[in-house]
């Protein structure tokens, strides 16, 4: 067969392609650029646990560990008053195993919210590099530097791409992912619409290496005081990495007038004075912003007024790279009697960063996708658009291989698009709600007249986007995904993770007896995990053989996917021989009681979108027009499905109005309605089926694909033989598992 197509060799396309080599899929990324990284310190990502742990098993865990940084806690300021300090638990209980090396990439999810696991934070030119480094040690993927797509055309068999430039041709390939950033020549191509909103948010962004008065920790400083005691305004995150270098980000008054260097450099020496004199006068006083002190920051001092001139886009979005003129370099020194301190500092690295929102209509089309950036834009209120990219990558790339390895059925290829768009889609619609309320309110002041504590509530939600946490940040659930099975009510378990959310990270022991966290093993199939108690003192040549590890061995033996046994010793919310089905990606697809061979294999056939009658020679699956396939009837479900962007993202009195209603909420909007329930403003409070709506479980097609020789494969044999006795080996199955386990004689020992 003929490979996968990535085009653009940013982090995610790098991302997926690295991902589909390790699945043994060949893939070709095009790369507009020469191939040179151009080192940008003020360009960083904040990547949550979930995306990390998914770069540590792409090999990245070294380069993060060396080049990022994990925070030993957040600060979230309101003026000179400390509202919030959130400590970071340890980065992970299995740091000197094999499997799992030391890194800052290695997490785990704590069973308890009071100590959470850290971002990363890390500039993207080393994050880059390093899946560049990955990517050239796998023997099935290239990199072609200099090729500009210019041309894409489907048939039946698969896609051909143009390019032009030094290394211009066609190439053929099975199926291609356009990853090439918000001016994606393949959306282009494609002919599909990315609808939004211009410049929602803008920062000036600074790098520079300093001492702050917290080491370590990240701070959120919302009205700071002036150095003159002209009043407070404006917000400012500061985030650390390796070797003293600091991001400092200042939100920017809405405009396009251009920040000047002077006046950046204004802005970072007024920041760096003030927290300077706050932690002096919190220091003296027993409270302060200096680390583990206690609930404020101190009464501040200072007489510098004016730093705050100049607001708007230097140079325009992304320039100004380098020393600032009039910083020579370095900054620092004392002014006179009543101005405060400015630390010695060494400026590295400046530009702007405008935030937009924008979602294209469709993720697909035919045998081409849309990932990262080509496919949305956010990151207002502390969001990460990285972070979403990369969950795009880890989504698509085990459905691609599927798909590749053993063909595709509608449903496996169309759930990209219900997921992750619908996911995307919350994020966007739970930022769009919290933007009145976080700038507009707290600007006019109205929200702190009426709402007691209501600066404390916003600052809340802001941690909430800048962590990872509540429905601006956290990851996401794909309960109503095409993809989950029909189970029997009878044999569902209740546990301490959704169905559809990410599982949690416990220790589990491998079938070669290793101990590895759970999320160490996923990427190459289904994972399914029986929990065990008492396992852990037992010899693994005892228990392999005990209880229910052979029959549960046996049954995913002939499971229709690549899966592999896990054994736990406890898991969240779950009783002795639950066994949990979880996805490539970590989703939680269905706990059970005790080894079930039909719910079982259900899953299984549920995950890998109901058979493998859709393979690469039945040609493109569009979606379009008459609304077929899954993500076709999302989008062409009237109002719900073709008014969703607009409705959400043009114009704010569509948004209020739509807000407003609470019904018919379109794609995603019950992932809007469940998330939005975490936030005490009003967030996400929409309502409606969504593109992730109630989607029939597919009937499995009788038999299996053929190849295009015209020879039945031998998985379509196995197929059809378990097709035969599916229907008189269910019920028996189940009556025997059942027993077992109120007898208790499944006992794993």
């Amino acid at each position: 067969m003929d490979p996968v197509i990535v085009v653009g060799a940013g982090p995610v396309g790098l991302a997926l392609a690295l991902a589909l080599a390790r699945l043994d899929v060949p893939c070709v990324v095009l790369d507009e650029a020469p191939g040179a990284i151009d080192p940008r310190p003020a360009r960083t990502v904040v990547l949550r646990p979930d995306t990390a742990a998914f770069l540590e098993r792409l090999g990245c865990g070294p380069a993060l560990e060396s080049a990022g940084t994990r925070w030993t806690a957040w600060r979230s300021v309101r003026r000179r008053r400390l509202l919030e300090r959130v400590e970071f638990g340890p980065e992970s209980p299995f740091s000197g195993s094999p499997a799992s090396p030391a890194s800052p990439a290695s997490p785990v999810f704590p069973a308890s919210p009071a100590s959470p696991v850290s971002p990363v934070h890390v500039p993207q030119h080393a994050l880059a590099r390093a899946l560049r480094t990955a990517l050239a040690a796998q023997p099935g993927a290239r990199i072609v530097a200099g090729s500009r797509l210019d041309d894409l055309r489907q048939d039946e068999y698969g896609v051909s791409a143009h390019t032009r430039g030094a290394n211009g041709a066609w190439w053929r390939a099975s199926y291609l992912v356009g990853c090439d950033g918000p001016r994606s020549t393949v959306r282009k191509l494609l002919e599909i619409r990315f609808p939004g909103r211009t410049a929602v948010e803008r920062h000036a962004v600074a790098a520079l290496r300093t001492e702050l008065p917290w080491p370590g920790e990240a701070l959120l400083h919302r009205s700071p005081a002036r150095q003159g005691g002209g009043g407070s305004g404006g917000e400012v995150t500061a985030r650390p990495l390796p070797g003293g270098v600091w991001r400092l980000d200042w939100l920017l008054p809405p405009g396009r007038d251009l920040v000047t260097p002077d006046a950046l450099v204004a802005r970072i020496r007024d920041s760096l004075a003030v927290w300077t004199a706050e932690a002096e006068a919190g220091a003296g006083s027993g409270a302060g912003i200096v680390s583990g002190a206690g609930a404020g920051i101190g009464p501040g001092s200072g007489n510098r007024a004016g730093s705050e001139a100049g607001a708007g886009a230097w140079g325009g979005p992304g320039a100004g790279a380098g020393p600032v003129p009039g910083s020579g370099g370095r900054g620092g020194g004392r002014g006179g009697p009543h101005v405060p301190a400015v630390p010695p500092y060494e400026l590295l690295d400046t530009g702007v960063h405008t935030v937009h929102h924008r979602l294209a209509r469709r993720w697909r089309r035919g045998r081409a996708f849309l990932a990262g950036d080509a496919a949305h834009l956010l990151g207002a209120l502390g969001t990460q658009g990285l972070d979403e990219g990369l969950r795009d990558a880890e989504n698509l790339a085990w459905k691609l291989a599927l798909a590749w390895h053993q063909g595709a059925s509608e449903a496996l290829l169309d759930s990209y698009q219900a997921e992750r768009r619908g996911a995307v889609t919350a994020r966007l619609r739970a930022a769009d709600r919290a933007l009145p309320l976080l700038r507009d309110g707290e600007r006019g002041g109205r929200w702190r007249a009426v709402l007691p504590g209501a600066a404390r509530g916003h600052t809340a939600m802001l941690t909430d986007g800048h962590l990872g946490r509540g429905p601006l940040g956290a990851p996401p659930a794909y309960a109503r995904s095409p993809l989950a099975p029909a189970t029997d009510p009878s044999c569902a378990m209740t546990v301490g993770t959704q169905v559809g959310a990410p599982v949690a990270d416990v220790p589990v022991t491998a079938s070669d007896g290793s101990e590895v966290p759970l999320r160490a093993r996923l990427g190459r199939g289904l994972l399914v995990v029986l929990v065990a108690p008492g396992t852990g003192v037992w010899d693994r040549r005892h228990w392999k053989s005990a209880g229910l590890m052979p029959r549960l061995s046996k049954t995913v033996d002939a499971l229709p996917m690549p899966a592999e046994v896990l054994v736990a010793e406890s898991y969240p919310g779950a009783v002795a021989h639950t066994v949990l089905v979880v996805r490539p990606d970590g989703h939680l697809v269905a706990a059970m009681g005790g080894v079930r061979p039909a719910e079982l294999y259900a899953c299984a056939e549920a995950v890998r979108g109901g058979g493998s009658g859709g393979g690469p020679e039945d040609g493109p699956r569009d979606g379009t027009g008459d609304g077929s396939g899954a993500a076709g009837r999302a989008e062409g479900a009237g109002l719900a499905g073709r008014a969703e962007g607009a409705a959400v993202f043009e114009g704010e009195a569509r948004i209020r109005a739509e807000n407003g209603s609470g019904a018919g909420a379109g794609a995603g909007g019950g992932l809007g309605a469940r998330n939005g329930t975490e936030a005490g403003a009003g967030i996400g409070t929409g309502a409606g089926a969504g593109s992730e709506g109630p989607f029939a479980h597919p009937a499995r097609p009788e038999g299996g694909r053929e190849p295009a020789g015209g020879t039945p494969s031998p998985q379509a044999d196995r197929d059809a033989g378990r097709d035969m006795a599916r229907g008189t080996d269910r019920d028996a199955a189940r009556d025997v598992t059942e027993a077992e386990v109120r007898s208790g004689g499944g006992a794993v020992r």
